[in-house]
């Protein structure tokens, strides 16, 4: 009687647990957003609990009413749901399920657990969950991974992708890809006339356009700022690049009205690359294609060029020049060069322009006229230019020391140099280390500086000639000024191209031009420097026109500074 009275007890107090135990999943899942079915099959019941009412406005009170939540959802998806909601037949333990709701914009996510006693069925249960917001963020993330969304075309790495794909099958069904590199003239001055949103705006008004263009036997990809790809299957008649090309060039007749009621009109150029007579792989296709569009744009506006294997071949050499350039500047294998310049009437040392010069790896001297263009494309020529200024400051602060020397010191500055905020600031630093006299130094500035943004610049030049540096304007007559504006420049001296020189004594225009030049520049009050001097005749008629100064071959080339020592000692004397 009392080991029964026991058992009795036991089970009230296991029944009774478990009645705390029912109330506590009755509680948790009541504040949970998810909904869930409870099956149990030993008791043959079956609960629903949870946030039902927001996914099913129907009741389910037994295992048949499954019919109506597969009913719920997409044709697609009721043959895996009907096996999930029932996964006690395919004796497994779980499994899971996305489902898009009929005729609502609503993601489920059901999950099915079948727990097993002896491979018997003992209690299972479904949760139903909201992923509607998880769908959405990863369809957004997934359109960020495969497309541009300033454009919505590819993006590169997806353009890449497809690109790699479509050679693979064009290998076995022999079939031609052309990819098109297509770039905008001049879009920084879009960028910086008109700000970056007109900027953008512009980018996505092309975008658009190219979109009209594509079919299911070309692609496109917006890549970076103002750059383009195309790439089209089998490309001939309305489908060849030159077909495309005059397409775009159709459309840019008219200009691209942006929201702010600008109207843009733009030229481009394009390079076009083709698989497999160009290249075999992806890669190497849109780099080739990349690489004519810059040869491309050499030409002019709105050009397109085809690769041509000389073209790669000069562009590789370039690279390799940009990086034995580079290699230079990090094992400083830089000299500097001195060629003179002297007064018209008396001969004597007026001063030096520095000069610089690339030692290669065999010491060989290599002329700036090979690297310096690439070195100002590449921007190289702001450390360049940098070593150039002390160096020159060095050894000028060095020779006034040791030969107490009387004549300016004439540095070039490049455009990119000059326009870096911190110029002005370590030029001065840099006078002052070397404790060398401000109106000892002349900075030759090309015509080149006085592009973009006049009124900085000339703003600049104050600061400098106010702090007592001396200013020349080198090269003029090659650019875009006039006599007109020179009054409004704070410089000291105007060298007169070697152009102008060459051809002086035989051509009157030439002479009427040049007399002008320092006629006007005399009343201006500026010196004047005659460069590329090489005939005795050049110099006799430079002085009877009253030319200030010499600079060429006839009185001195550039010279090491071991042989400028010498000049300067003969000066000394």
């Amino acid at each position: 009687m009392n080991n029964l009275q026991f058992q009795l007890d036991m089970a009230q107090s296991v029944l009774k647990q478990m009645d705390g135990k029912e109330k506590m999943y009755q509680l948790v899942c009541s504040t949970s957003r998810n909904a869930f079915i409870y099956v149990d099959f030993n008791k043959r019941s079956l609960n629903v609990l949870g946030n039902w009412s927001s996914f099913f406005d129907f009741p389910v009170l037994n295992d048949g009413d499954f019919i109506k939540i597969m009913e719920s959802v997409e044709d697609t998806y009721k043959g895996n749901l009907q096996k999930l909601l029932y996964l006690e037949k395919t004796r497994k333990g779980n499994a899971v399920l996305e489902c898009h709701l009929k005729g609502r914009n609503v993601w489920l996510e059901f999950e099915c657990t079948v727990i097993y006693h002896d491979d018997t069925p003992v209690e299972k249960v479904i949760r139903i969950r909201d992923i509607s917001k998880m769908k959405k963020q990863n369809e957004e993330l997934q359109y960020m991974a495969y497309y541009d969304t300033l454009t919505g075309l590819y993006n590169r790495n997806y353009f890449v992708r497809i690109l790699s794909e479509w050679i693979r099958n064009a290998e076995d069904k022999n079939e031609t890809i052309a990819v098109i590199c297509i770039d905008f003239d001049h879009f920084k001055k879009v960028n910086d006339g008109l700000g970056l949103v007109a900027g953008d705006e512009l980018v996505q008004s092309f975008g658009l356009f190219l979109k009209e263009l594509l079919d299911d036997r070309m692609i496109a990809s917006h890549v970076n700022d103002d750059t383009f790809y195309l790439a089209v299957k089998n490309p001939v008649g309305n489908h060849s690049a030159e077909y495309i090309f005059n397409q775009i060039l159709k459309r840019i007749e008219k200009p691209f009205r942006l929201l702010g009621g600008h109207e843009i009109f733009i030229t481009l150029c394009a390079g076009v690359a083709e698989y497999p007579e160009t290249a075999t792989n992806s890669l190497e296709l849109i780099n080739c294609a990349e690489v004519v569009m810059f040869k491309a744009k050499e030409l002019g506006t709105n050009q397109m060029k085809y690769f041509e294997v000389p073209i790669y071949k000069d562009f590789l050499d370039k690279v390799n020049l940009e990086n034995r350039l580079k290699e230079a500047i990090n094992m400083n294998r830089f000299v500097l060069y001195y060629q003179p310049q002297f007064d018209s009437k008396t001969r004597e040392l007026r001063g030096v322009e520095a000069l610089i010069r690339w030692k290669d790896e065999n010491d060989k001297l290599i002329s700036p006229g090979y690297f310096i263009p690439l070195a100002e494309k590449s921007g190289l020529i702001v450390p360049i230019g940098s070593w150039v200024l002390e160096e020159g400051v060095r050894k000028y602060a060095d020779w006034r020391k040791k030969y107490h020397c009387n004549m300016v010191l004439s540095l070039n500055i490049s455009a990119l140099q000059y326009k870096r905020p911190d110029f002005v600031s370590n030029l001065f630093e840099l006078l002052e280390k070397y404790r060398v006299n401000p109106g000892d130094i002349e900075l030759e500035i090309t015509e080149s500086v006085l592009i973009d943004d006049f009124e900085q610049v000339v703003e600049k030049l104050h600061i400098i000639k106010d702090y007592g540096i001396k200013i020349s304007l080198d090269d003029f007559g090659t650019g875009f000024s006039s006599l007109s504006y020179l009054k409004g420049l704070p410089i000291d001296t105007l060298k007169i191209d070697k152009s102008f020189i060459d051809t002086v004594i035989d051509d009157e225009s030439t002479k009427v031009i040049t007399e002008s030049i320092v006629s006007m520049v005399k009343k201006l009050g500026y010196e004047t420097v005659a460069e590329g001097v090489e005939t005795e005749a050049q110099y006799e008629y430079l002085k009877q026109i009253e030319c200030d100064n010499i600079q060429g071959f006839l009185l001195g080339r550039p010279m090491p500074e071991n042989e400028l020592v010498k000049l300067m000692k003969k000066k000394e004397a």
